[in-house]
């Protein structure tokens, strides 16, 4: 007998794939190109809260960003840590970095960059000039040195084995010397792009730097344009009034956009990973059983099929498949779906059933975002069977992302994407007491003496076997005790007009690809 979220989600599923098969086809034929030819017209689902790297936090803000900015370093295809604006480094000494920097690099107004910049850029996140919740990945610095202008010396108090990755693509742009917490409306960088102008909720625009020290990108311009509608963001790929969307919409709408003539779309593995996220002070909340039956309470793989049309991985942890640092699953506590265990553990947390037979009570707070609330739903129909009551909290994105920093959430649901959980420092990040906003991610107040500990012991030595150690035996602690539950790692889904050629999307979900994608004529 197939259950009952099945048959629904799959009924909706069908009916939202003929709607919009359905509206598409009443435009076959009307075709349009944005408005004008040097232009790529990119549909984005939110504004970016910040495009200032040292500031911006959410993916938006870390994608364009990282386009305006650049990092010291960079990551390949492999993860593996590259020469970007910084040439060469050593390591004297386990606590001393020494950087070469590129000579003639010029940011956007023409300033040349120098070793001061860098430095600024760095001390900017952890002398109080700034209150960003990445000023906890520097921390351990104690001094900066400039002796020349293309030498930059960073001295730190232990061995800092994630120092060098905090340093690399969408984490860290270097601004100019004396960059305020104003940067991010008027962002000044050495990037492929340039801004030009931001509109909150509506777009962002940028060009190209013609000066960019690693050739100029071959798309003149860029629209940023907020669409937070998939119906409407679909259409718009359609009647090719838009270029590309990544990310932003529907399993179903891409489905419905396949076969599209004029579009392409593009399906890649990806290291992103959504989660769930427990607010563990709450009281209702506060008890590991409680969270361990809501986790035994979902059906991950149905959700992937219904949801995802099984382009998605199941998640275990943060870190993504392949990782060196990872837990293998064998090792970590798993939850297959039994809502009769939810139950159980329910029923020994004291929670039991009422006259209508519900154990527990809270609220899920979500963006408006047309998959999430999907999801919310499908989450919403499969813990009732369990005795689960979750409300559903909806709200544009810069409230909830307002409310979930101020710990204003029973749970949330959200995803680490870019490079954020491809260093295993995410645990520290995410999981530390001491990294509770603003200083870090810890937003739901997780508190464990043990993982401080283990977390201390890997961020103070550069021997990787003794790091993994760490790690593992972390993973095992949150795997039991679930401050938050790791769902899957959806497949990356780009569609974009022939107007481009030569997208080659990265893993980590980041827009790097417009750097060396080609515009062609309206097609």
């Amino acid at each position: 007998m197939p259950k009952p979220f099945a048959t629904n989600r799959a009924m909706r599923s069908l009916l939202t794939s003929l709607f919009i098969a359905s509206m598409l086809l009443s435009l076959q034929g009307c075709t349009s190109s944005p408005s004008r030819p040097d232009t790529v017209r990119f549909l984005i689902e939110s504004s970016p809260n910040n495009l200032d790297l040292r500031q911006g936090t959410d993916a938006q803000s870390e994608r364009i960003g990282a386009l305006i900015y650049d990092p010291l370093v960079h990551r390949d295809a492999s993860f593996h840590l590259t020469p970007w604006l910084a040439s060469s480094w050593t390591q004297p000494d386990s606590t001393t970095w020494i950087f070469r920097l590129r000579p003639h690099v010029l940011f956007h107004d023409g300033h040349p960059l120098t070793s001061k910049d860098v430095a600024w850029s760095i001390r900017s996140l952890t002398n109080g000039a700034l209150i960003t919740s990445k000023a906890g990945a520097f921390a351990g610095l104690t001094r900066i040195e400039t002796p020349d202008p293309l030498t930059l010396i960073l001295h730190t108090k232990a061995p800092d084995a994630s120092l060098l990755f905090n340093l690399s693509d969408g984490l860290f742009g270097v601004v100019e010397e004396g960059a305020g917490r104003d940067e991010g409306l008027h962002p000044i960088g050495t990037g492929a792009f340039r801004f030009v102008s931001q509109v909150q909720d509506k777009d962002v625009v940028l060009e190209r730097n013609v000066s960019y020290w690693n050739g100029a990108p071959s798309i003149p311009r860029l629209i940023f344009d907020v669409t937070p509608d998939n119906i409407t963001t679909a259409l718009e790929l359609k009647k090719r009034s838009a270029d590309v969307e990544s990310n932003a919409i529907t399993l179903d709408e891409v489905h419905a956009l396949q076969n599209v003539s004029g579009l392409t779309t593009l399906s890649v593995p990806s290291t992103t990973v959504i989660y769930a996220q427990f607010n563990v002070e709450d009281p209702a909340l506060r008890d590991p059983r409680v969270r361990q039956a809501i986790a035994y309470a979902l059906d991950k793989p149905a959700l992937i099929q219904s949801l995802w049309r099984g382009q998605a991985r199941a998640a275990d942890t943060l870190l993504p498949p392949g990782h060196w640092a990872r837990a293998a699953s064998e090792e970590l506590q798993q939850y297959p779906h039994s809502a009769d265990q939810a139950k159980r553990l329910l029923d020994q947390a004291g929670l039991k059933p009422d006259a209508s037979g519900v154990r527990l009570r809270f609220t899920l707070k979500t963006s408006t975002d047309e998959t999430t609330r999907l999801l919310a739903q499908a989450l919403q129909q499969q813990l009732a069977v369990a005795g689960i009551d979750m409300s559903i909290r909806p709200s544009e994105f810069g409230t909830f992302y307002a409310d979930i920093t101020k710990g204003a959430f029973q749970m949330y649901i959200l995803r680490w994407t870019g490079a954020s959980n491809l260093d295993p420092d995410i645990f520290r990040y995410a999981y530390a007491s001491a990294s509770m906003p603003p200083k870090g991610a810890n937003r739901g107040h997780y508190y464990n003496a043990a993982v401080n500990a283990l977390l201390a012991q890997a961020a103070n030595t550069n021997d990787e076997p003794t790091r993994r150690a760490a790690y593992i035996a972390i993973q095992k602690i949150l795997a039991k005790e679930l401050p938050s539950i790791p769902l899957w790692y959806p497949n990356n889904e780009i569609i974009q007009t022939q107007r481009l050629s030569n997208l080659h999307p990265e893993a980590d979900g980041s827009f790097s690809f417009l750097r060396t994608a080609t515009l062609h004529a309206s097609q």
